[in-house]
């Protein structure tokens, strides 16, 4: 082959290599390009995402559904509810309706022996206290109570103040159907505040060395609409103490 034959082939292919290395380095360039801007928006999406759900905390918790409501302090709640003096029973008998599910039971409340614990329940239920709180107990083994009026819901709460001793317990610690009692804890008499139990069937409670339990008053009629509606349904988890099956609600107290 002539020399200048070669020569022009050899460039030819020079030529050609070039391109070809030059092709290459605009896709690894366009790649790399890409693949940066690609990091970018991407990193631009993730900060978007941070800012949104900072923002979206931000509402819920101040002004939103998940708004905390602050608790009232101790003084507040005292200033709302006070133990009112034992004369405010009047040494009497008083009588009005306990609407619990939209049920009205009549009852009475006995003013002259159980001066403290009357006194209590009057002035809790005329200041719309019980109103919307849960009946969060029943029993339905031994002993047959609904105990309501905690608003915590839990059996820990009350108005913010307790009082005691025992008044007017059952010598023989047995309490009738529609006995109306007062609930406390456990060998302290003085613990006694918002929270009372009905009892739908006759029951013995055994007493602890607090005495009793202190009887306010009676369910006089509409015990048994109780016993069909909401203790006849049972406990949660078919135990025979806690929760009862049926949500349980006060819907309110009036007596006079």
């Amino acid at each position: 082959m002539a020399p200048n034959k070669q020569n022009d082939r050899e460039a030819r292919q020079a030529r050609e290599r070039l391109r070809a290395y030059q092709a290459r380095q605009t896709v690894h360039e366009a790649k790399a390009k890409r693949r940066a801007r690609d990091n970018w928006l991407a990193g631009i999406g993730v900060l978007v995402v941070v800012v949104l759900a900072v923002l979206t905390q931000l509402l819920y918790f101040n002004s939103g559904p998940g708004k905390p409501v602050a608790s009232p302090s101790p003084s507040a709640s005292a200033a709302a509810y006070t133990l009112p003096p034992k004369t405010l029973a009047g040494n009497r008998q008083w009588t009005g309706t306990m609407t619990i599910n939209s049920i009205p039971l009549g009852i009475t409340l006995d003013g002259a022996k159980a001066p403290q614990a009357v006194s209590s329940t009057i002035a809790l239920s005329q200041k719309g206290f019980y109103n919307g709180l849960t009946c969060h107990r029943l029993t339905t083994s031994g002993i047959y109570v609904l105990q309501c009026g905690d608003p915590k819901g839990d059996g820990s709460g009350g108005p913010g103040y307790t009082y005691g001793p025992v008044e007017n317990a059952p010598a023989n610690n047995v309490y009738p159907a529609g006995t109306l009692a007062m609930a406390r804890t456990s060998n302290d008499g003085n613990s006694q505040g918002s929270q009372f139990f009905i009892v739908y069937k006759n029951s013995t409670i055994p007493s602890d060395t607090a005495g009793g339990y202190t009887v306010i008053g009676q369910v006089t009629s509409g015990l048994d609409q109780v016993i069909s509606q909401v203790a006849d349904k049972g406990v949660q988890g078919g135990t025979t103490d806690g929760k009862p099956n049926v949500t349980t609600t006060i819907n309110g107290i009036t007596v006079q």
